[in-house]
């Protein structure tokens, strides 16, 4: 049966966006994913738990939480 993690991720410009789509195709057993910029909202689908979703947003730099959960702070995001 498929998971479904709802996060609340910082999306501040198209750079950003980018750079989570790279590391969430990377993850195992995914059978889909949504990114919502005006929510500020990703979801996956699939054979994953919402920890292993926050760890791979984690890694390339940016802030998650569970969407239920408080705003993430401001996090970095550097458009050159």
């Amino acid at each position: 049966m498929a998971n479904v993690v709802e996060l609340k991720v910082g999306l501040h410009c198209d750079e950003c966006i980018k750079k989570i789509l790279r590391a969430i195709k990377k993850i195992e057993d995914i059978e889909t994913y949504d990114i919502d910029k005006q929510l500020s909202k990703v979801t996956v689908t699939g054979n994953v738990t919402t920890e292993e979703v926050i760890k791979v947003i984690h890694k390339v730099g940016k802030q998650a939480s569970n969407w239920g959960q408080q705003e993430p702070s401001a996090d970095n995001c550097y458009s050159y």
